[in-house]
């Protein structure tokens, strides 16, 4: 049996829609394959428990008969995490409830695909971190960064050591190569037009050269880089106040809180972009409509805007967004929306399944694995 642990240089960067992927792709060719997230992070208040929302998905898109207590052993909350602060979680005891839970679900499976949490070092609290996790489950390592910038390659760079450095104590020769390496090598996704050719060109081989696979470079898709207005405005339980259309994708929220002319500055270099703001603003309202890379106001507080603001955000097709609560809480919501929106439902996973087809080395990331390896 092959394990494949995905992890990520930092959160949100479609780190489960690849996971599921790969595990469809896998069962295309005929594997059966196993999901386990081991510490949910994702987290959702569902049925009076706190559960992550990613192995939900992925049960029911994998049809895994399985528990969500061995889908997701830890729930890796703020109370969690505090407790294990002050001594209250033994992390031996865990990582073997951990281990139990992945021998059950790996019970006859040709392949398992387990998510890391959050980032490459969430669970160092508990001696958890996810090359931890590999080392633990005798797992190789996918690591998934996006780029837009040189220095980004600074951050793989960093992930490749420390899975590097946790490989060694329990490695076998069938999942480790001969310098005992658990890892398989890293893959950019939702990379920019901009960004593509020089990931190409310089920072593939760049990598490749230091002894780093590259095994994918997955473009933009606008729909898994974002939310559209209108379901951000379902989300919030937002009220609009113009008839602007809402099929705008928003990838990313600004937070109102400086005056008229450096907003504007700062405004005019973004895109894709939500403008939350108060809506006693109406000053910050009316420069953020001459920035074209501001696709929505969201109102905060319940004050609704001067008659001219709706006519100018009208005219220039902009939706304006009115939501009770405080600033704060609307953005952390939001981007709450945003980072869920990666993984929101079958289309999305199906849309990365086409994805990594065309752009990733599926081949070398499934490996040789077949049917007939549960069986030796």
């Amino acid at each position: 049996m092959k394990t494949i642990l995905v992890t990520a240089t930092e959160d949100s960067t479609g780190k489960t829609a690849v996971a599921l992927a790969l595990a469809r792709l896998a069962a295309e060719r005929g594997l059966s394959v196993g999901y386990m997230k081991p510490k949910g992070t994702r987290l959702q208040s569902n049925v009076g428990k706190t559960l992550d929302e990613d192995p939900m998905l992925a049960r029911e898109l994998l049809d895994l008969d399985a528990e969500m207590h061995d889908l997701e052993p830890v729930v890796y909350s703020p109370t969690f995490i505090e407790q294990a602060i002050r001594g209250r979680e033994d992390p031996d005891e865990i990582r073997e409830q951990v281990r139990e839970s992945f021998d059950s679900l790996a019970d006859g499976k040709d392949l398992m695909v387990v998510e890391g949490g959050g980032r490459l070092t969430t669970g160092g609290i508990v001696n958890l971190t996810d090359p931890e996790v590999a080392d633990l489950l005798d797992a190789e390592v996918l690591l998934i960064s996006e780029y837009e910038r040189g220095g980004d390659v600074d951050d793989v760079l960093a992930g490749v050591a420390d899975v590097r450095e946790r490989s060694g104590s329990q490695n076998e020769p069938d999942t480790t190569d001969e310098n005992g390496d658990r890892l398989l090598g890293v893959l950019f996704n939702a990379v920019s037009d901009a960004s593509f050719d020089d990931l190409e060109t310089e920072v593939a081989p760049f990598l490749e050269a230091r002894g780093v696979p590259v095994l994918g470079v997955v473009p933009r898709d606008q729909s898994l880089a974002g939310v559209t207005v209108a379901d951000l405005a379902a989300e919030l339980s937002a009220e609009q106040l113009n008839d602007a259309p809402g099929d705008a994708f928003v990838e990313r929220f600004l937070v109102g809180a400086m005056s008229g002319d450096s907003a504007l500055r700062h405004l005019r270099r973004t895109k894709d972009a939500a403008l939350v703001t108060g809506g006693d603003r109406p000053d910050l309202q009316r420069v953020a409509l001459e920035a074209p890379g501001v696709k929505v106001l969201i109102l905060t507080g319940g004050f609704r805007p001067p008659g001219a603001v709706l006519g100018t955000a009208e005219q220039k097709g902009v939706p304006v967004l009115l939501v009770q609560s405080d600033t704060l809480t609307t953005v952390e919501r939001a981007e709450d929306v945003i980072r869920s929106g990666r993984t929101r439902d079958a289309e999305t996973v199906e849309t990365m399944r086409g994805l990594l087809h065309d752009h990733a080395d599926v081949d070398a990331i499934l490996g040789a694995t077949d049917s007939d390896d549960s069986d030796e």
